[in-house]
């Protein structure tokens, strides 16, 4: 009784049982329905064929009567109305005792009683042919409605007798019927309720056992599936499923060793990751803003070389074209093409230095140097795109100006960067104003815009290396850190600020640069490059 294999056995042999007593009482019942139907139908079917033969008896009445009452008589309408009435009368008298009800018809049964309609029915057919044979309309009439008179006095009772049998076996086939089908109702309760307590029976004994056993090794499942790996079954009974869940239990404790062993492996390559990745990232940092650095100079040089180069082309096809060349058209066209080439030049180094700045490769020269021209310059370069974008450029500064101990190139390109940022991100403006100027804390120098400016908050993050701002152009020019560093580099300091107009509402950013003057003991330190 331990094995399984014995409890399902015996739970099969069960079902098959139940299904086989319940296959035998459908059978049964069908059987026993069929009977039921079976002399109901053929009560029923007896009962048409005698109401069939009193109609067709009738029928043979009344063509007697009419053929007597004709001058001649016609003997053939006659004898087809016979032939029917004989045919129905040997259609019922063949249909098999068997089929009749339990109940007797009569004393005499019904056999006699149909052999005495067909004997009376036989003595009327007789007596109407005798009396079809006179000649006399009156006698012949007479003579076959006394025959048919005596018919019905003899074989109407009989008639009767067997309808009224008939019609009590109907009847009695539709209560057999009846009680047959309670009985089945009954049977079919009984045989339920038999087999839901069988049922219960087993399932108490044999199923819920399995069941609890089987949920227990699901739940178990589950329980290691999510990772609660010290989870064991109670074995119970040494059958099947004990054999089962005690593999499991081993199983469980060799997957418990190896998670422990997972995760001490995990951690040592969790931390071997940590400091690949950190590596990666600094190397991906430094890579990506070589890349930038690289694609925005390649961009630099393609835009700020095309539009001298065009000068030049243009001024070379020009002189080329014209038949003698003028000594007034030849000085203005080589003068053209001598400042164009210089500014191709200035522009070749601008790029080359902020090329070498990228790659921390940055000496200043440091000399007196004229403010004024360095800013006339600065704003010239600049002149064609505010011109585009339909801004003015305004320079304000003294004659001859102050001088400054700075690198010049790398000053101009630090106040060009300043010009390039407003045009840049200061849309929508309408003005630039460069101006400079001698206070008590040294030389001044204010780039000034009235474009949408830049919030406090965000300025501090402008300053830091490879900070970008909102805008999605590329341009020439240095950025503000590197603004910064080499103005610190020239011992002074750089600020942004908010442009403020008479009426105190903001408009737009001022860039503010303070250096020392010439013949203060303030000279650029030394310090490493950004």
């Amino acid at each position: 009784m331990g094995s399984i294999r014995f409890k399902l056995g015996a739970l099969i042999a069960a079902v098959a049982t139940f299904a086989v007593l319940a296959a035998a009482g459908v059978v049964l019942a069908v059987g026993a329905t069929d009977q039921a139907l079976e002399a109901a139908i053929a009560a029923q079917r007896r009962l048409d064929l005698l109401t069939e033969a009193s109609a067709r008896l009738s029928e043979f009445g009344i063509t007697a009567v009419a053929d007597a009452s004709h001058p001649t008589a016609d003997r053939d309408r006659v004898s087809s109305a016979r032939d029917r009435v004989v045919s129905v009368l040997d259609t019922v008298a063949s249909e098999s005792p068997e089929d009749l009800s339990a109940a007797e018809v009569t004393t005499q049964g019904r056999a006699r009683l149909m052999a005495h309609l067909k004997a009376d029915f036989a003595v009327l057919d007789r007596q109407i042919g005798l009396a079809l044979s006179d000649r006399d309309p009156v006698r012949r009439s007479d003579a076959v409605r006394g025959a048919l008179n005596a018919f019905a006095a003899s074989a109407g009772p009989l008639l009767s007798v067997l309808v009224e049998s008939e019609r009590r076996g109907v009847v009695n086939a539709r209560e057999e019927a009846r009680a047959l089908s309670t009985r089945l109702r009954l049977g079919a309760i009984g045989l339920s309720v038999l087999v839901l307590a069988a049922a219960l029976m087993l399932h108490r004994t044999l199923a819920r056992p399995l069941l609890d056993r089987l949920r227990q090794i699901d739940k178990a499942a589950g329980a290691i599936g999510s990772g609660v790996l010290d989870t064991r079954l109670a074995i119970g009974s040494r059958d099947e499923l004990g054999l089962l869940m005690a593999k499991f239990n081993r199983m469980a404790e060799r997957l418990a060793r190896r998670a422990r062993k997972v995760a001490d492996d995990r951690a040592v390559l969790e931390r071997t990751i940590t400091e690949r990745t950190a590596d990666l990232t600094a190397a991906n940092a430094r890579l990506a803003a070589i890349d930038a650095s690289r694609r925005r100079f390649f961009t630099d040089v393609s835009h700020e070389l095309r539009t001298p180069l065009t000068v030049i082309i243009g001024e070379c096809d020009v002189t080329q074209r014209a038949a003698s060349i003028p000594e007034d058209l030849t000085r203005s066209v080589l003068a053209t093409i001598r400042k164009r080439a210089a500014r191709l030049h200035r522009r070749v180094e601008d790029l080359l230095r902020v090329a070498r700045s990228e790659s921390g490769e940055i000496e200043l020269v440091f000399q007196d140097v004229p403010l004024r021209p360095l800013l006339e310059e600065a704003a010239l370069s600049f002149e064609v795109p505010a011109r585009r974008q339909r801004v003015q450029l305004a320079l304000e500064a003294e004659e001859p100006g102050p001088l400054v101990h700075a690198d010049r190139e790398w000053l101009r390109q630090v106040v060009e960067g300043l010009m390039d940022n407003a045009l840049r991100h200061g849309a929508p403006l309408t003005r630039i104003t460069v101006r400079q100027s001698c206070e008590a804390d040294g030389v001044r120098i204010v780039v000034e815009d009235d474009g949408r400016g830049v919030a406090p908050e965000q300025r501090a993050g402008l300053f830091e290396r490879f900070a970008r701002g909102s805008s999605e152009h590329s341009g020439f020019g240095i950025g503000l850190a590197l603004a910064e560093w080499v103005v610190r580099q020239h011992g002074g300091r750089i600020t942004l600020e908010d442009n403020i107009d008479g009426g105190g509402s903001r408009a737009g950013l001022r860039a503010v640069i303070t250096l020392p003057l010439p013949d203060a003991e303030r000279r650029a330190g030394e310090e490493e490059t950004p």
